[in-house]
């Protein structure tokens, strides 16, 4: 487009942005008169509510500049729509959108008596902790001490493994809390367990065949389906993965495992089981991997260390902030076997798979001043209270039910009566009451007897709509009893 040839005031132009603090991008037609365009530029803008209403225009000579138009035809473009209502002019004020009718509302027809929800009132699902109770006053504490003395390096080009300060931070807290054995310059910085097994197999570093717990999240199954990495279960029962079936899948060099909380049945993985898995990874030189994704949440039972304390050189350990504080975070760690590091790394390659530097500094600044510790105990209470909560009205109000998998984490296994678990969903559903079914998570190629049950989460829901979504589950429950 042309630009109309003008003469700037002494000192120069200010750009819209620096004299309003807003910019404006309008788009003008080639061709035609120029004032007629910037008007119709205008209204499109306030039409489509890029300009709502009271947001203040440019002044003229500002957006003269940024358009290459002449002063006056910009001015005579406002004066055209104040006098047709579309902007309002006052003095001191500057020029402004009118205030105009908001469109109206829809009608909203109602539900016939006895219909169900147009969708679930009540979030029971299974993976998520209290959004609510995220510590904002104590992350954003650690932020302003983080950002305030971290090195001026920090917000250049940085290591692929992450930042220094926050694997420091994470081999230490790790060690205590988890009983991981490892070292700063064997931790990899992930945006979480997804990413750590995208890198894994996805960037090469692993190949497969993989063998996998029976019950199991459908999305890890996926990602290594992408991959083109094949992947054969184990049986699950009370006491974990049978990995003593391992030595029957020649093979089978590497086994993926939610070693301490198996996912989503709930037991930990008992220790001759455990004992078994590392020594098939040393004996064949295999290769276990490790989701330690709610390690820190146990409630009647002493803590499960993590199985790559058994042999570092055998486990890959992988966790993550999604249960702790918040999968919005995007934070996680992939503990390394020391040949592992550089593939890994290569892997990662450029920068734009890297987690964000002030993230890390903070998460790293929350570890180490205590935070991330007092947090975890404060919910660990909280969501024992919730647990005990469920499993008391459940005993009372739906005893054809049983519970398990709740001396840990943040969800429960209600196991049901055969050949009722799709209508107990149906019937959670006519409630407002969204739960996940525990065949969800069957591994199709499971051969073991399938259980009906549901994977209930009791962190999800805020404190305040809890009791309301127990009391929904209940009759729902009832009603197939």
């Amino acid at each position: 487009m042309p630009k109309n040839k003008v003469n700037p005031p002494a000192g120069g132009w200010l750009d819209s942005a620096e004299r309003t603090g807003a910019d404006l991008h309008l788009e003008l037609p080639a061709g035609g008169g120029r004032r007629a365009a910037l008007a119709e530029a205008l209204r499109a803008a306030v039409r489509d509510g890029r300009l709502p209403s009271g947001a203040r225009l440019p002044p003229y000579r500002s957006l003269a500049a940024d358009l290459g138009l002449a002063r006056n035809t910009v001015a005579d473009a406002y004066a055209e729509l104040v006098a047709e209502g579309w902007l309002t002019a006052r003095q001191g004020s500057g020029t402004r959108v009118a205030e105009r009718a908001a469109p109206p509302a829809p009608v909203r027809r109602p539900r016939p008596a006895g219909a169900a929800p147009a969708g679930p009132v009540h979030d029971l699902l299974p993976g998520q902790p209290d959004a609510g109770s995220f510590p904002r006053a104590g992350w954003l504490s650690a932020a302003r001490r983080a950002l305030n003395g971290a090195p001026n390096e920090a917000f250049g080009p940085g290591d692929p493994r992450g930042r220094t300060e926050l694997r420091r931070a994470l081999a230490d807290y790790l060690g205590r809390a988890r009983g991981v054995r490892t070292d700063p310059e064997r931790i990899v910085v992930s945006a979480g367990f997804g990413h750590a097994l995208r890198l894994l197999y996805g960037g090469g570093v692993l190949a497969g065949p993989l063998a996998v717990e029976a019950y199991g999240l459908s999305f890890h199954r996926e990602l290594l389906d992408r991959a083109g990495v094949p992947h054969v279960p184990l049986p699950i029962d009370e006491r974990g993965a049978d990995t003593t079936a391992l030595a029957d899948l020649p093979r089978v060099r590497q086994v993926l495992l939610t070693a301490a909380h198996q996912f989503p049945t709930g037991g930990p993985l008992h220790r001759e089981r455990r004992s078994a898995a590392v020594a098939w990874a040393r004996a064949g030189g295999g290769l276990i991997l490790e989701d330690d994704y709610d390690g820190e949440f146990r409630y009647d039972r002493q803590p499960i260390g993590a199985l790559q304390g058994l042999d570092p050189e055998r486990v890959v350990h992988m966790g993550s902030v999604s249960k702790s504080l918040s999968p919005a975070l995007r934070l996680g760690w992939i503990v390394l076997p020391e040949d592992l590091v550089d593939a890994v790394l290569d892997a990662k390659g450029e920068r734009e798979a890297w987690v964000s530097v002030p993230d890390q500094l903070t998460l790293a600044e929350f570890i180490a001043s205590g935070g991330y510790d007092r947090h975890v105990r404060r919910m660990r209470q909280r969501y024992r209270g919730r647990r005990d909560r469920l499993t008391a009205l459940l005993a009372a109000r739906a005893p054809h039910v049983s519970v398990s998998g709740v001396a840990a984490g943040l969800h429960a296994v209600l196991t049901l009566p055969a050949g009722t678990e799709a209508a107990a969903v149906a019937a959670a559903r006519a409630h407002g009451v969204a739960v996940e079914p525990l065949s969800s998570f069957r591994h199709p190629a499971a051969t073991q007897v399938a259980r009906d049950g549901l994977v209930i989460g009791y962190a999800t829901p805020a404190d305040h709509a809890y009791p309301a979504a127990l009391d929904a589950l209940c009759a729902a429950l009832a009603s197939v009893a």
